[in-house]
């Protein structure tokens, strides 16, 4: 650690998720992200004088589904507050959220940390809320604003302050981001904002029970900085205690360029949003019949497919990690194996290794998403059932899968026009290796003097000779017969 290891420190998040829903929380306007400034625009988000706001059905359903996945209890009623401040990308005054009485409470997520060990960490609540536009700073033409966020569906899931260290707010965050991507609510960027992360730290003796006084840590976008922002605040308190100062609550920026956290203000100039129910909004309630309904139609989440992988298909826990890592990933690799012909422990290995290697190589070389790959799964099982069952070698495999990434042809037509068919005819490759065996004496000697690595050099020969068609097994068994007489 960093820091003064008689302290402790204490961290909760507060990450605000974008839902990928259509149209906005409250109207019918399109969330599209991109579009010209000030267009996705409608009296509802704008705030005018007599409007009415409708609740997105799909804002429910999407936080009941991150709420059922955190464990979270999904309430029979809550209600929507007006949070009010001024700002000029806020026309309305005030912004829609929850406060007193969110639709989830009182969750949980178990997160496995580098060690191997896992630390439980709460999840206070988890509400429903909209964006407000965005102030757009420029020197030469002064601040301009663009509201086509305004009413952008949000949640917010609030965590205890549970975490002690940078690493495990840094594990817990990309949790959060991999459960929303996995449930499809939220594309979970942190670089534009889809994802975004406050952080509350304080620091403690150790032993000591009550909480020091807090830091709200903001402008965090992406996880690295989650984490060095932690490690500086951390150090800072610490410090300044040791120092006997005092640590005064302050909201902080963090600085990415400087590293280091800037106050932006004082307890003492922080907002009173005067929160009170929105009158235009009727309570949120929910029936158990719904919630069955969202419980019954989650996807299978990531650790439960982890595990899965590990105790069915028996790969090992860094391959599960990885595979697992992204669903598009995940549902690519069951593509892979549902079309495998045998399948055991054997084929599984394979399967993974070629989706790690080759599969992640061409997607991370290109910066294309799993969705935007070649070749389809079913391609890639075939040209796997092809080297298993001995059509051919893992060498000529690798050929057949640039082939197939250029033509994007099924792997049997590649073969069979390319000529790729592994020899498997025992006499045939003999013939091949008499004749090594026959103009290579001195390495023959060699061999049978005890230099055992001269063996790979005969496998390599005999592989030449038949242009990497020669099947491997078979190329080893005729050698090591041979060379024993």
């Amino acid at each position: 650690m960093p820091w003064n290891e008689n302290y402790e420190p204490v961290i909760g998040l507060e990450v605000h998720a974008q839902l990928l829903t259509k149209s906005k929380a409250f109207c019918s306007c399109s969330t599209k992200f991109g579009n010209d400034p000030n267009s996705n625009v409608c009296p509802v988000c704008l705030g005018m004088p007599g409007v009415l706001p409708v609740l997105n059905k799909n804002h429910v359903e999407f936080i009941m589904k991150m709420g059922l996945a955190t464990n979270c209890t999904i309430a029979p009623k809550s209600i929507f507050a007006r949070k009010n401040y001024f700002y000029p990308d806020l026309p309305k005054g005030y912004q829609i959220s929850q406060y007193e009485e969110p639709i989830c409470m009182n969750g949980w997520l178990d997160v496995e940390l580098k060690d191997g060990t896992t630390r439980r960490i709460g999840i206070t609540r988890i509400h429903m809320e909209e964006d407000a536009g965005k102030s757009i700073h420029d020197q030469d033409i002064d601040t301009l604003v663009d509201v086509n966020r305004c009413g952008v569906p949000l949640i917010e899931i609030v965590s205890e302050p549970d975490m002690h260290t940078p690493q495990e707010a840094y594990q817990y965050l990309s949790m959060i981001r991999q459960i929303v991507t996995y449930l499809g609510i939220c594309d979970g960027n942190m670089e534009e904002g889809s994802l975004r992360c406050d952080a509350n730290v304080s620091v403690r003796k150790k032993g000591e029970t009550k909480l020091g006084t807090k830091q709200e840590v903001k402008n965090l976008n992406s996880f690295r900085f989650v984490e060095k922002a932690l490690e500086y605040e951390i150090t800072r308190q610490i410090e300044a205690l040791e120092n006997g100062e005092t640590i005064v609550q302050q909201t902080l920026l963090w600085d990415s360029d400087k590293g280091i956290c800037v106050p932006m203000r004082s307890k003492e100039e922080a907002h009173d949003y005067r929160y009170f129910p929105d009158p235009d909004l009727v309570p949120v309630l929910v029936k158990q019949t719904w919630i069955d309904d969202i419980k019954a139609k989650l996807p299978e989440l990531p650790i439960v497919r982890r595990n899965r992988y590990m105790n069915e298909f028996k790969l090992p826990k860094y391959d599960a990690n990885i595979l697992t890592g992204e669903r598009e990933l995940a549902d690519y690799f069951d593509g892979i194996i549902s079309n495998l012909k045998t399948k055991n422990e054997e084929t599984y290995k394979i399967a993974s290794n070629w989706t790690m290697v080759d599969i992640l190589r061409v997607i991370n070389d290109q910066h294309i998403a799993v969705s935007d790959f070649p070749i389809t799964p079913k391609n890639l099982s075939d040209m796997i059932n092809l080297i298993i069952d001995g059509t051919i070698s893992g060498k000529i495999a690798k050929d057949v899968f640039e082939e197939m990434l250029k033509t994007k042809e099924s792997p049997k037509a590649i073969v069979e026009k390319k000529g790729l068919v592994q020899v498997s005819d025992e006499s045939a490759i003999e013939k091949v290796i008499d004749e090594i065996l026959a103009s290579n004496q001195g390495q023959v000697e060699q061999y049978k003097s005890g230099k055992q690595q001269v063996f790979s050099f005969f496998v390599g020969q005999t592989m030449k000779a038949m242009k990497g068609k020669a099947n491997p097994k078979i190329v080893n068994e005729v050698l090591t017969r041979k060379l024993r007489n």
